[in-house]
This record gives C-alpha cells, sequence and structure tokens, in this order.
C-alpha cells in the first residue's frame, strides 16, 4: 500500500514529483500526435473513422490520468 503524502520523505516526494512530470510531458506529446493524427485525417480524406478515433482517444487520455493521480 502506498504512503500518504505526509508520510513521505522529501527525497521521496522529489522522486513522485519528477514521475509525474515526466508522466505529464508523455501525456501531452501523446495528445499532440493524437490531434495531428485526426487534423491530418480530415485535411487529407475528409471526415472519418480516423478522425474520430483519435479525439476520442484524446478525451480519454485525461481521464486516465486523473484515475492515476488519484492514487
Amino acid at each position: 500500500m502506498e504512503k500518504e503524502l505526509s508520510e513521505l520523505t522529501d527525497q521521496e516526494l522529489l522522486e513522485k514529483k519528477r514521475t509525474i512530470e515526466a508522466r505529464n510531458i508523455v501525456n501531452a506529446i501523446i495528445l499532440g500526435v493524437l490531434a495531428g493524427i485526426a487534423i491530418y485525417s480530415t485535411i487529407s480524406k475528409g471526415l472519418g473513422l480516423m478522425t474520430f478515433l483519435p479525439i476520442i482517444f484524446a478525451f480519454l487520455l485525461p481521464i486516465a490520468g486523473i484515475k492515476t493521480r488519484e492514487h
């Protein structure tokens, strides 16, 4: 079981902060790639499955991030 934040040492808190920052950067990159795929797909082929699929994943990504932050 994971410790509460108030029970962590300074070093453990810094490590947790680095992990969260790295996760946020990866999520931002994934979100950008998904947005780029949706825009490219819309411009080249019009509206279709490859337009809406990345958009759906882009909306699910922050929801998954919120769930992992709660743990």
